[in-house]
């Protein structure tokens, strides 16, 4: 029953705290939420511990210098504490139902993590082993996630070794494409938006102050991520240069942006240069050029392009 009553006192303080416009002394708190000994040593005994269990839990308790005879008083920023809006898709709630079930969070199955984080409908009562016939990511596997997540609730800028290399990024969203997280952001090393892999960062990120992530003025996620199917694969990531001829190369820089090309030649035509990590949606890609298009570098790339155009030669025709 003591251990009801203190969830109980716990609960009403974290309710008492969020709900306050101005920081509360101890005195003015134990006046609002019952259960606290009368005895003023006891007391302050009894809400340091409820307030550690509360900052262990995550809860940003604020202690802020008042007038009067206590000093001190406390509070806790409602814009601190709750999650804003991220606006998943139910794609990505779905992501992160499967992920929050792959590992313990506390309670069975995440429930409450998901929740914090806008995640609706029914979730998985029991971590998954083997019952699923695709691997899919866990939290497990994405050390990364929530620190990007609590970068991106807190505006902040973020420092992350993606691939090895440090990248200083401004969060602008995480989205969930073809079996992966993103992290989608403006890059501050390249000065200009860039998606990174989020099961390709190492877990020790660095976050900034809250509000430090600035981006530029209209900058959509959404847009910024643009839909390249040759980026949402699992194959090693490798870089493919491609020679789009005169005809189709303004086409094609529209389509990748002027930051892809490498090599502008005097007849008209571009170098692009692609990373990919999915091959067989890029030689799908490649072949819609028809001739306009060809794979100069790497030569395994060439090679699966020219393999593809001999198999689409061989193959029987269509009847008309």
């Amino acid at each position: 029953m003591e251990r009801l009553d203190r969830l109980e006192r716990v609960t009403d303080l974290l309710l008492v705290l969020l709900d306050t416009p101005v920081p509360l002394s101890l005195r003015a708190i134990a006046d609002r939420v019952p259960g606290y000994p009368g005895s003023p040593t006891a007391r302050r005994q009894a809400f340091e511990r409820d307030k550690r269990l509360l900052r262990d839990e995550g809860v940003p308790v604020e202690v802020v210098p008042i007038g009067g005879e206590e000093q001190l008083g406390y509070r806790v920023d409602p814009d601190r504490y709750y999650l804003r809006d991220l606006r998943l898709t139910p794609e990505e709630q779905a992501a992160l139902n499967l992920a929050v079930a792959g590992v313990h969070l506390g309670d069975p199955s995440g429930h409450e993590a998901l929740s914090k984080l806008g995640v609706v409908g029914d979730l998985p009562g029991h971590p998954m082993a083997g019952a699923l016939t695709v691997e899919l990511p866990t939290l497990a596997d994405l050390p990364a996630l929530p620190g990007l997540f609590e970068a991106l609730r807190a505006s902040a800028t973020v420092t992350v070794r993606h691939r090895g290399e440090l990248r200083h990024v401004d969060p602008a969203g995480l989205r969930f494409r073809g079996g992966h997280w993103y992290l989608v952001g403006f890059d501050r090393d390249r000065d200009a938006p860039r998606t990174f892999r989020v099961d390709r960062i190492d877990a020790d990120l660095e976050m900034g102050p809250s509000g430090s992530a600035v981006l530029p003025e209209g900058f959509d996620p959404d847009a910024a991520i643009v839909l390249r199917p040759w980026r949402f694969g699992a194959d090693d990531e490798v870089v493919v240069d491609v020679l789009v001829d005169a005809a189709a190369a303004g086409g094609v820089v529209a389509e990748l942006g002027p930051d892809a090309v490498v090599e502008t030649r005097s007849n008209g035509s571009v170098v692009v240069r692609l990373t990919v990590t999915d091959q067989e949606a890029f030689v799908t890609w490649v072949l819609g050029l028809l001739d306009h298009g060809e794979v100069l570098a790497p030569a395994e790339v060439r090679a699966r392009v020219r393999g593809r155009l001999v198999e689409l030669a061989r193959a029987p025709a269509e009847p008309a």
